[in-house]
Formats: structure tokens, sequence, C-alpha cells
């Protein structure tokens, strides 16, 4: 079916998902909404995520989208349910990937570095209680970070050293794999690669997301049949240089949007 995938975040971190979607399915046009201005939803209510998580919603129905991943731990775990309800498309969501932390764990300590939004919310823990009983979760509140990455400061010297007061006390704590639990956090994979101990395993949910997408499409029978390379655009209402650095692909449309 020749309509675009819908995919929106708070802001640019959920272009980390788009990237393994486009790679896993590459002739399916995609439409991403990077909610940048109202960045971070972890920081919000409930309330205010589900507000915001409908107007993403309602704009990508209007582009024709025929499924949306909501590309954000925080909406995910605060709106989705909510979307699945009241829409008739599927949805597809991010949680923290506790499950194949869980089953990689040797010491059976793990830590999820997630915002405040997503590490509050009933979904997150029963995730945690259904897939890790025996482990123990070690939490940690990545303040501060989206904001960081949303300006592009993935390995600065402030990231660095908000990296290393959050990750101090999960290592303290015997660690031996990381989930990074808010999709803006693969971009600080090099980062964390050159602050952390060799023998720490990091997990994010991208490829499972990716996936699942695929999975979703071809039961609906929603995938593009053509042939041809899918098409990308690109929404921001904030600054787009950013998002234009994250995308790397010099075919798609990045614009501003008033939205």
């Amino acid at each position: 079916m020749h309509r675009p995938i819908g995919i929106f975040d708070s802001g640019v971190g959920g272009t980390s998902i788009w990237k393994e979607i486009k790679k896993m399915l590459p002739h399916e046009d995609t439409i991403y909404l990077a909610d940048s201005a109202n960045a971070p939803y972890g920081e919000k209510s409930k309330e205010e995520i589900l507000q915001l998580s409908i107007k993403n919603t309602e704009f990508l129905l209007e582009q024709n989208c025929k499924l949306i991943v909501v590309a954000c731990n925080t909406a995910t775990t605060n709106a989705i349910d909510y979307l699945r309800v009241n829409y008739n498309i599927p949805f597809i969501g991010i949680e923290p990937a506790i499950k194949p932390a869980a089953l990689h764990t040797k010491t059976k300590k793990v830590g999820v570095l997630a915002t405040k939004g997503t590490l509050s919310s009933s979904l997150f823990h029963n995730t945690s209680k259904l897939f890790a009983e025996g482990i123990t979760v070690v939490e940690q509140e990545g303040k501060g970070l989206v904001e960081l990455i949303e300006t592009g400061q993935t390995n600065s010297v402030v990231t660095r050293g908000l990296l290393l007061s959050f990750l101090r006390p999960m290592l303290d704590q015997n660690i031996d794999c990381l989930v990074l639990g808010c999709t803006h956090y693969p971009y600080l994979i090099p980062l964390l690669k050159d602050i952390l101990p060799a023998h720490i395993t990091l997990i994010d949910s991208g490829e499972a997301v990716a996936r699942q997408t695929k999975a979703i499409l071809e039961k609906n029978n929603l995938l593009n049949a053509t042939n041809h390379k899918g098409k990308a655009i690109f929404y921001s209402n904030k600054g787009i240089e950013v998002l234009r650095n994250l995308v790397e692909d010099s075919d798609a449309h990045i614009a501003y949007l008033d939205f």
C-alpha cells in the first residue's frame, strides 16, 4: 500500500528508530515529526504527554499515514493505550528493552537509563516485573541528556560529565547490561563506549521496533509493493540543523513546521 509510515518523537531522538526502519523497509515512504519545541516529554505530566501525542497523531493522520510509530519511550508508556483505543490505525510503541537485558545479564544486575516520565510509568514497572524476576534493575534518570542531544551536543564535555555522574552509581552496583530507555540515547553510544568498561553490553530497542513494524505491515497487508527507494520527509517545530545532521540522507526532505 503506497501510503507513508508515520513516526513521531518529542524531538530528534526517534531518528535512531527511523534509521532502523529504513534499513529493514527501504521501499517504504516515511514522515517523521519532531516535536522539539516541547522536548523533553519526560519532564511533563501524563496529561500533557497525552495531549501532545494526540496532536502529533492527528497531524500524521492528516498526512494519510497507514501506521504510526510512537518513537518516544515516554509517549509510549503514557499515551499508547489511549491512542490504540481511539484511532483506527496500527500503532507501534517503544519501551525499554528489559527482556533482552534480563536474558543477557550474568551478574543479574541491569541498568536502565531513561527519562523521569518513562521510569515513573506503570508500563515500565509492569515490564520490569514481568521480565526481570530475580534481576536487580538499577534505574537512573538521564536528566538533561535529551536537551543536550537536541542541541547537537552528543560528545561535549558537559554531556560526558553528566553521563559519568549517572553511570558511576550503576557501575558500583555491578551492572553488566545498560538499557538505553530513550530513543535519543543511541546517539550517545560512541561516548558511552568510551566511558564504560568493555564488558558492559548496551541494549536499545531500535532493531526490535523495526522488526515489529514490518510484521504489523505484513499482517495488515500494508506493505509497499514497489521497488523504488522510499521517500523520507521530516518536520520539526524547532531549528532543523540538528535534525539534518542526524538524518544523514541527502534525498530526505527536511522542513520547519509551525506546529
